[in-house]
């Protein structure tokens, strides 16, 4: 599924096709093809058959040489494999899969076409395609093979893509094209890897180029025509309702999350296109709009992605996408049968640990055999009868310490080496202040005193010095949470304030918990309430602080989920994925660079666009912000997401987490020392930067390269005009006009994908499985806030009931568990950072050689990670009872780890 590379007269002449990430579709019109100087095309070459090629590719072509017939024309055998799918035309029953028999038997089931690289040197025209059908030969296992036989003249040229037409009557998955045969050169291998459509859906032929790159300028005179055609086709015009079998890459705003024309209810406002809710741009599905709502996009069984971006019916793809599909079609519609009442909390703690050692019964269901077999870790079968019981495994922070909930140090210690460490900041102002308007919200001071942080830290050092030293850091939500406050309020089983939460880094570089404040604007003809909590050693007081870090918690776990995770990594992607496929050719080599960092993205914010981010869908449902979510999301998206700031280096510094340091490791100076999220992201963006720096600076040895491309032009500006339109005018986007430039971009753009991505998204059952951890909603107010007699006498006999009755309920809970099981799980194919190579790399001597530098790299950086955690000096990733940090960990097992870092966002 790579594109070629830039083509180098010392590269092995592979014939790797370059598609798109997985051409299928609608799209190209294929023409003539065209050709390479036949000079080149006399070496020997070899097919590099890469470990690194996803064993999710579904098509193989293997070709046998055949005696040349004369000395002017090469008899050439191409061998075809196509990948039997779920689905797909291999398993059709009925008439079409009758007739598709019928054009295996006449030996025309698909038709091949070689495309020469060359232009005609008498005409100066594209040169004529040479034709074949291919036929039916074998079937072992999945692969199927067909085969078909050319001639080739001496004077064709060197092949520079194969054209190919579907025959049958349904989409194939074809994995590659190998051709045999050639006079005096070695075969010839054609990477696919793609959904090729049936041309009764569409009669345009897809087109596969070989593994050569060429940027715009050098490209082929025998392609140029067939480069521009095939980007014009995955543009599409803009127009009609996207088909399931399309490869058509376009933009639109966030219009479909409600669904107002089955409940009016459920009518969300737009994100995107506004300034007032500004957001990145999704794929457009082109659905029609709502009749109660014309803004909104009708609901509908499909959600369009592009056809190659989908992973749902290739049987060794589909291990990811069925999991998520079981969790919500069978997981959770059996707990809400099987938990009656929505709003039933926990009565006991100890009920809290049933669900992991006694589970909750679910009644009976169709298919629950398969439900077993794709959720083992969920669905236990209670005994040898049919029963399933959903048993949740025990998360490792319980597994080695079952009281790490309750403790203030890991409370702090999890802002640093958590799921989210990416909200800390160094307090820089003081006092602290709301920038909101004081006429609407109250008065905007703290509430937070000079004399309360010292009063806690007396005996180190006084207010002053701490804010010289750099020892104080706040968890800040007021701002952002605030202006929702009374409008969340007004909703069924959830609250909300604003909240900030003050930290002191002690000697040892832990992190105290000095304060939370929460505050509550004026609403209801009642004043702006807010109110500080401490850590204390009276009951009364030590349970106000228990309440207090629930709601904190609840704060952090939507901010969390909403913008660290889906906004920062999911959201923010997706334009970068239909930007590379619009602007970028197959056979562009920063496409084949980035590539892989896209794969099954758009799959899955699909998947999250039905399911999770919907309206009462399991975000609303379960977060404190509720059916305010995503605006929510869009907010912090306009306050705070800016491209430059991606950059992990840049983010550290944005937060005062770090300071520029030529002398310190990676030009950075950390605020905390010992911040194993930065300590180990740091050196990954290193790798990673050296990575994307080798492979740039080959292609583009000079900025007159980067400047004068077209296709790399116009996909920069894509990007910030259009995909993240809303913020086009801003100051901060960084120019392309050097190599330079352009590493940094890829890198940034690769760092969100991989790294940001794995360090929010794998550790959330480790770290939220057990739900009192990291609550995602809170359910009541706190006592103090204008409690009657009533509240503060129930309060005060049963202060542990109360915070049950905070913290979510049994659905919400359980609903919630099951999700993070799913999310934290890799499958076991996935395609970790580094870990094999894509095969047009391997056909380069140079970017082979810096592939497996970086790939040494990473293995190294595992054990320096290994020997992190294992230092009793660094206290934030080693101690008693503490998970070791191993989130940015390069490689892992399938399950659910706690490492592993994906090249994509792929779950």
């Amino acid at each position: 599924m790579l594109k070629p590379h830039v083509y180098h007269s010392n590269t092995t002449k592979t014939l790797l096709p370059l598609h798109k990430p997985f051409f299928h579709g609608t799209g190209c019109a294929f023409l003539p093809v065209n050709s390479w100087p036949s000079s080149s095309f006399c070496k020997t070459r070899t097919t590099f058959k890469p470990g690194c090629v996803p064993n999710r590719i579904k098509a193989a072509v293997a070709s046998t040489v055949i005696d040349n017939v004369d000395g002017s024309a090469s008899a050439v055998k191409a061998l075809v494999t196509v990948k039997q799918t779920v689905g797909g035309f291999l398993t059709n029953l009925g008439l079409e899969r009758g007739l598709d028999d019928i054009q295996d038997l006449l030996g025309k089931s698909i038709l091949l076409e070689l495309v020469s690289a060359e232009l005609d040197p008498k005409t100066g025209q594209e040169k004529n395609t040479i034709k074949a059908y291919a036929h039916r030969v074998k079937q072992e296992g999945d692969d199927v093979t067909y085969e078909a036989e050319f001639k080739v003249g001496a004077d064709f040229g060197e092949i520079g893509a194969v054209v190919v037409e579907n025959e049958h009557r349904k989409e194939m998955f074809l994995v590659d094209i190998v051709l045999r045969g050639f006079k005096d050169n070695g075969p010839i291998s054609v990477k696919c890897n793609s959904w090729v459509h049936s041309k009764y859906d569409n009669p345009q032929k897809r087109i596969f180029f070989t593994d050569q790159s060429h940027l715009p300028s050098q490209t082929p005179g025998g392609l140029k025509r067939l480069r521009t055609e095939e980007l014009e086709a995955l543009r599409g015009n803009g127009v009609g309702e996207r088909k399931a079998f399309e490869r058509i890459y376009d933009y639109d705003v966030y219009n479909d999350i409600g669904d107002p024309d089955s409940d009016i209810t459920k009518k969300r406002p737009v994100l995107g296109g506004s300034q007032d809710l500004p957001y990145p741009r999704r794929c457009r599905t082109g659905r029609p709009p709502c009749d109660s709502d014309p803004l909104s996009e009708k609901k509908g069984n499909l959600f369009y992605v592009p056809r190659d971006e989908t992973f749902s019916e290739v049987k060794q793809l589909t291990f990811s996408a069925k999991t998520v599909y079981s969790v919500f079609h069978a997981v959770i519609p059996s707990l809400q049968t099987a938990i009656v009442d929505s709003d039933l909390g926990f009565p006991y703690f100890t009920a809290i640990d049933q669900l992991f050692n006694e589970g909750i019964d679910l009644p009976p269901q169709d298919n629950q055999g398969l439900w077993r077999t794709l959720l083992p870790r969920l669905l236990k079968a209670i005994s040898d009868g049919s029963d399933n019981v959903l048993r949740f495994e025990t998360p490792e922070t319980m597994e080695r310490d079952k009281f790490i909930w309750f403790r203030d140090e890991e409370f702090a210690r999890q802002t640093l080496a958590g799921i989210n460490p990416y909200a800390i900041q160094l307090l820089t102002e003081w006092p602290m202040k709301s920038k909101l308007d004081p006429d609407i919200y109250g008065p905007p001071e703290s509430a937070i005193t000079k004399e309360m942080i010292e009063c806690e830290i007396k005996g180190y050092m006084t207010f002053d010095e701490a804010m010289k030293q750099k020892k104080l850091f706040v968890q800040d939500y007021h701002d952002l949470l605030l202006p929702y406050v009374k409008k969340v309020r007004e909703l069924e089983g959830t609250t909300l304030y604003g909240s900030r939460t003050l930290f002191f880094l002690n000697p040892d570089e832990t992190l105290r918990p000095l304060a939370i404040e929460l505050t509550r604007p004026p609403m209801d003809g009642k004043p702006q309430w807010k109110e500080v909590y401490r850590p204390s050693w009276h009951s009364s007081g030590v349970w106000l602080w228990r309440l207090a870090k629930a709601h904190v918690l609840a704060h952090d776990s939507g901010y969390h989920q909403l913008v660290s995770h889906w906004l920062r990594t999911h959201c923010c992607t997706e334009p970068y994925i239909i930007a590379t496929n619009r602007q970028l050719s197959a056979m562009h080599p920063i496409y084949r660079l980035l590539h892989p960092h896209f794969r099954y993205t758009m799959e899955i914010n699909a998947l999250a666009r039905q399911y999770l981010i919907s309206a009462d869908g399991i975000i609303e449902s379960c977060f404190s912000p509720g059916k305010y979510s995503m605006e929510l999301s869009s907010v912090a998206y306009g306050l705070q997401w800016r491209f430059d700031y991606q950059a992990l280096p840049a983010d550290l510094i944005s937060r005062g987490m770090a300071v520029e340091d030529p002398s310190a490791p990676h030009g950075l100076r950390l605020t905390i020392q010992d911040y194993p999220f930065a300590n180990d992201g740091l050196l990954f963006w290193e790798i990673l930067k050296e990575w994307v720096s080798d492979y740039v600076n080959y292609y583009y040895p000079n900025a007159s390269l980067v400047e004068s491309d077209e296709e790399l032009q116009a996909w920069w500006t894509e990007i910030r005009t259009v995909g993240h339109g809303d913020k086009k005018d801003e100051p901060w986007w960084p120019v392309l006009k050097t190599p330079e430039d352009l590493i940094h971009i890829i890198t940034t753009i690769a760092w969100v994908s991989s790294g940001h991505h794995a360090s929010v998204n794998f550790g959330q059952y480790t770290y939220a499985g057990y739900f009192p951890s990291r609550p995602t909603i809170a359910r009541r107010n706190m006592p103090t806030e204008e409690a009657t007699d009533k509240d503060w006498e129930f309060f005060m006999n049963k202060p542990e009931v109360l915070l049950l009755l905070s913290f979510p309920s049994q659905i919400q809970a359980t609903t919630v568990m099951a999700i993070l099981d799913v999310l934290s799980n890799h499958s076991p194919d996935e395609e970790y950072l580094g870990e094999l190579s894509e095969s047009a790399w391997a056909e380069n001597p140079v970017i082979k050689a810096a592939f497996e530098r970086f790939n040494g790299r990473l293995r190294e950086l595992e054990g320096i990670i290994d020997a992190r955690n294992a230092n009793k000096d660094f206290k934030n990733r080693n101690g008693a009872g503490i998970v070791p940090y191993e989130f940015l960990k390069p490689f892992s097992e399938p399950g659910v780890t706690g490492k592993g870092v994906p090249y994509s966002i792929s779950i």
